[in-house]
């Protein structure tokens, strides 16, 4: 079996090794971020949109990063890292940890920020519409507490651990996580969108969801199609009078909700979302526009 290779600080090292020690502050306390970025026709997707979320989320950290960590930065060392691991061609996920280097205990001794690089092969499937929607139900046993932090893609992550372990037990596609306050907020590792009296629903950033790539996207996408968006507080009642739901990220594009308890969705308008993004490059209009 090939040795696989990961980028620990622009260095090439063999997955295998070991690279953390026990005081690694995103071991002790999830203190970092992460982008999960798909590489598609020899580029990531939205590039733009993923740095810009990364700054801003170690702006709030406090974490200091260097020009190394710009734009040109990531797609270059993910194409190496490509090369590397003899992926070219390939559709492949990419996942870029960036954490507070250095000790200390809840009070960091300094704000240097450090990071590691991984790539796995994508079924270029992925990101086709499926034939077959999700089944999901809604996640209650734990709520996601919301704040400015909420929208960070960080490594504080047990409410997501345990959506997860409801899913598996349950035999789910995804589940929908709930807000401290009851409200829907997002799924498993997606945004949610409702498509519900002609209009499209999708919960605002201060309901506590991540501030998904894709979900810029797509809110883009459907503005420029003629639909109208709305971003609320929406209640998980409303899923059993929907239309559609579906959910979007940076790896699948859109997927679209089959079913969730006795009830049965149509796909529409994820059919036509997901076609229209399968025809946007990867900083196209879209990805620009307001």
């Amino acid at each position: 079996m090939p040795l696989h290779y990961i980028d620990f600080n622009n260095k090439f090292i063999p997955e295998n090794d070991a690279i953390f020690v026990s005081d690694n502050r995103s071991f002790r306390y999830g203190d970092g971020l992460f982008e999960t970025m798909r590489w598609m026709d020899g580029d990531i997707r939205f590039l733009a949109y993923h740095a810009a979320r990364l700054h801003e989320g170690m702006r709030m950290l406090q974490l200091e990063h260097t020009p190394a960590l710009d734009a040109d930065m990531i797609r270059s060392r993910a194409a190496a890292l490509i090369r590397r691991n003899e992926l070219e061609g390939q559709h492949v996920r990419i996942r870029l940890q960036v954490y507070r280097d250095g000790g200390g205990l809840y009070s960091p001794q300094q704000n240097k920020a450090a990071y590691v690089m991984s790539v796995s092969r994508l079924d270029p499937d992925d990101v086709k519409h499926r034939k077959v929607g999700l089944i999901v139900d809604v996640y209650t046993e734990y709520r996601k507490p919301y704040s400015e932090l909420s929208k960070l893609k960080s490594a504080n992550s047990l409410i997501y651990v345990m959506a997860g372990l409801h899913r598996k037990k349950n035999g789910l596609d995804d589940v929908l996580i709930l807000n401290q306050e009851g409200y829907l907020c997002e799924s498993l590792s997606s945004n949610v969108f409702i498509w519900y009296g002609k209009k499209l629903y999708t919960p605002a950033i201060s309901e506590g969801c991540i501030d998904g790539v894709m979900r810029k996207v797509v809110i883009n996408i459907a503005l420029a199609s003629g639909l109208d968006v709305i971003e609320a507080q929406i209640s998980p009642a409303v899923m059993l009078e929907a239309d559609e739901i579906f959910h979007t990220n940076a790896i699948h594009g859109v997927q679209w909700v089959m079913g969730y308890k006795q009830k049965r969705y149509f796909n529409r308008i994820s059919r036509m979302l997901q076609e229209k993004l399968l025809a946007v490059g990867g900083d196209d209009e879209y990805a620009n526009m307001p």
